[in-house]
This record gives C-alpha cells, sequence and structure tokens, in this order.
C-alpha cells in the first residue's frame, strides 16, 4: 500500500514538474506561441468544429428543419451513390486526372528545384524565383481565359497547329486533349510555388560534401544523384505522402471552368458531380455523403503510404 502511494506521489510530482516546465517555456517564447494562435484558431473553426455537420450524410437533411430534427436513413445515400449508373465513370475520370497529376506534375517542382539550387548567380536566382511565384497567385479564372485566347478558334496555338498540320486541333472540346489542359494549367500555375518547400530543404545540405565531390572529381551530375538528392528524399517522400491524401480531389472550379458539351464524359469527377449535387441541386445529405466517403479513402491512403514507407525505410509523415 505504501509502495502505491509512493508511486502516486511520483507520478503526480512528475506531471507538476511537466506542466511547470511547459508553462516556463510558454512564457519564455510567447510570442511565438502568438503567432501560431490564428493558424490554431483557423483549424478549429473551419476544420474541427465543422466535422459536426457529418451527420447529415446519414440524414435526409431540411435546411427548416436542422441537423438534429433532419430524418435519420442511414446509408441511404451511400447506396444511391452506388446505384447510379454513371460513378463508375466520375470515380475513373477522377483517379485517371489524379495518376496524371502525380506523374507530370509532382516531379515539376523537384526539377525545377534542383535547376535553380544550380544557379551561381544569386540576384538572377531571386529574380527566377519571383517570377515563377507570380502564377501562383493568378486566378484560375484569368488562366482559364488566357487558355481559351490561346488555344480557341481564333487563337495562336490553334491557327499554329492548323497551319503546319493542314488541319485544325479542338483543343478546348476534344475530350483527347482535355486532360492535358488540365495538367498543363497545372504546371504552369504551380510548379514555381511548389518549389519553395524543396529549396528549403536543399538549404539544408552541407556544402562540405559538394566539396569534397568536387575534389574527388564527381561532375555536377555525379554530385546531383549522390548528394542533393538524397538529402532531400525525406522531404519528397512525405510531399508524396501527403499529396496521396488528396488523390480523389481534383477540385471543381478549374474543371468546371474548362468543361463543355463536348467534353464532358471526361470532366466529369467526383468534385465535379458533389457540386451539382451540393449546390445546384440542393441534395446537401447527398453531397456530404460523398465527401465523406472520399474522406475515408484520403486517410486510408494516407495511413498505407506511410507504413510502406517505413517498411522503405524512409521517416514518413509520423
Amino acid at each position: 500500500m505504501a509502495s502505491k502511494t509512493a508511486e502516486r506521489r511520483a507520478v503526480h510530482g512528475t506531471g507538476r514538474v511537466y506542466w511547470q516546465r511547459l508553462g516556463a517555456e510558454v512564457k519564455r517564447d510567447k510570442w511565438l506561441y502568438l503567432l501560431l494562435l490564428p493558424g490554431f484558431i483557423y483549424f478549429i473553426v473551419f476544420k474541427y468544429l465543422p466535422m459536426f455537420g457529418i451527420v447529415i450524410a446519414f440524414e435526409n437533411y431540411v435546411p427548416a428543419s436542422g441537423v438534429l430534427n433532419s430524418e435519420w436513413v442511414g446509408f441511404k445515400w451511400f447506396e444511391s451513390f452506388f446505384g447510379f449508373p454513371a460513378w463508375t465513370r466520375y470515380l475513373s475520370n477522377t483517379l485517371i486526372l489524379s495518376l496524371m497529376n502525380i506523374i507530370f506534375f509532382f516531379p515539376a517542382p523537384i526539377i525545377l528545384a534542383l535547376l535553380l539550387n544550380e544557379m551561381m548567380n544569386l540576384r538572377y536566382k531571386k529574380l527566377m524565383q519571383t517570377m515563377l511565384y507570380v502564377p501562383h497567385f493568378i486566378s484560375i479564372v484569368i488562366v482559364v481565359s488566357i487558355t481559351f485566347v490561346m488555344f480557341g478558334p481564333s487563337g495562336i496555338v490553334y491557327k499554329a497547329t492548323e497551319s503546319v498540320l493542314g488541319h485544325p486541333i479542338n483543343y478546348m472540346g476534344s475530350p483527347d486533349t482535355f486532360r492535358w489542359m488540365i495538367i498543363g494549367q497545372t504546371i504552369w500555375k504551380e510548379t514555381g510555388w511548389g518549389t519553395i518547400i524543396f529549396l528549403a530543404a536543399l538549404t539544408n545540405v552541407d556544402t562540405q560534401l559538394y566539396e569534397a565531390a568536387m575534389v574527388d572529381g564527381a561532375g555536377r551530375l555525379r554530385r546531383l544523384w549522390h548528394i542533393t538528392l538524397p538529402a532531400i528524399r525525406s522531404t519528397i517522400v512525405l510531399m508524396l505522402i501527403l499529396r496521396m491524401g488528396s488523390v480523389l480531389d481534383t477540385g471543381y472550379d478549374h474543371l468546371i471552368l474548362m468543361a463543355n458539351p463536348l467534353n464532358r464524359k471526361v470532366s466529369q469527377t467526383l468534385d465535379v458531380f458533389v457540386y451539382e449535387q451540393g449546390i445546384k441541386a440542393g441534395q446537401f445529405s447527398y453531397a456530404s455523403a460523398i465527401g465523406l466517403m472520399k474522406s475515408i479513402v484520403s486517410v486510408t491512403l494516407v495511413l498505407a503510404s506511410n507504413k510502406i514507407a517505413h517498411l522503405l525505410g524512409e521517416q514518413g509523415l509520423y
């Protein structure tokens, strides 16, 4: 009995010391924690509190009745989705577009960051970085408008293709070119912004490794392959794991702006379906059920990717 009492006192004392140290750290770094507060509040208000709304995926939600008073229907909306004849087309379009994003867009910021890292002229390097960041801040509406001007029937690319091939290519209306247009716009708009993380990782590479490699006669490609890439490998793996969590997220605004009756069969993704059902048709419960399914799949893919990373010897997400 005495030993248990002593053990409880020891645990209590340890806990008190822990909270005292924590309080001292918070007091010491109070301004840093104050900077953290807006982001913390943002995630609480806009990410965690809205999770309560997931319950409408199992209800026949009526705004006038509210969340608590709407009719409970269980898995009705999930069954309706899988009973919908075209659900496989929405899913396949989503997966194909996401796979193309991973293959063509994901490596683009890495390659660009490696190229920027090789620049010796710091002034020119900063100028290039600034110019590459600008497209990220351009609205997707403007990007689509520029695309229509260049690739539309009166655009310079359309006319140049017609003069070279002898016949025009309907870039904006053909299902064969739709996905490539989406990927091209994404690469142009977001590649420069995506280099920020990888350039930050590259700053941690010990320059003495490069100097030693140069003494041993290693050229740029050798240094890139044996020093630079291994140094940012953990960052690449981490970003890939996070990217797997958004495999089913293709966005709806970009696709809706680029969609038309001619490319409709390839432009319909799960996000577009959620928009059509939730916003246009007012089926909030139906849209929430699909969103919930997407979230479950995303979490599963992140956990599986993280596990695979551990099996391959990488640190992973956690």
